[in-house]
């Protein structure tokens, strides 16, 4: 079974300002579920090829996930695929003006392929994807 789905959200904040918090994913510990740390592994960050780790909790369980940076638009959009993981995936982050032009469109595009016991997990990655960016939104719209 694979996962295959897109999630928008709307931030009360610039889109710069929502872009470079979206876009450093050792930001990722203080909106996502169940991560614990993430940490660039590149001297670089923010570009094609840069790379870093997370380190999340599920099910009792610590997994480690290697990922690298595979697009990058400034101020727009980031892609990820994980490269050392047990739930192989690509998400790409994307941050545009509202249509009233006062905030942001987040997007969220995740796909992956779950592996083994994983499968059986598959569907809990929507609701799980859903209740992180609602954190995103409350979190950046509480820093004003």
């Amino acid at each position: 079974m694979s996962v295959d789905f897109q999630h928008t959200v709307e931030i009360e904040q610039p889109c710069e300002r929502v872009f470079a918090f979206v876009s450093d994913f050792a930001n990722n510990p203080k909106w996502q579920g169940g991560m614990v740390a993430c940490e660039w592994t590149s001297p670089e960050i923010r570009a094609v090829g840069a790379t870093y780790v997370q380190h999340a909790k599920f099910l009792g369980r610590r997994i480690d996930t290697h990922f690298e940076v595979t697009a990058f638009e400034p101020g727009r959009s980031i892609s990820i695929a994980s490269t050392v993981s047990t739930f192989p995936i690509q998400v790409t982050r994307t941050v545009v003006p509202t249509s009233d032009g006062r905030g942001s469109q987040v997007t969220a595009h995740i796909r992956g392929q779950p592996r083994g016991v994983l499968k059986l997990f598959s569907g809990m990655v929507k609701k799980s994807v859903m209740k992180d960016y609602r954190a995103l939104k409350a979190l950046l719209e509480s820093e004003r």
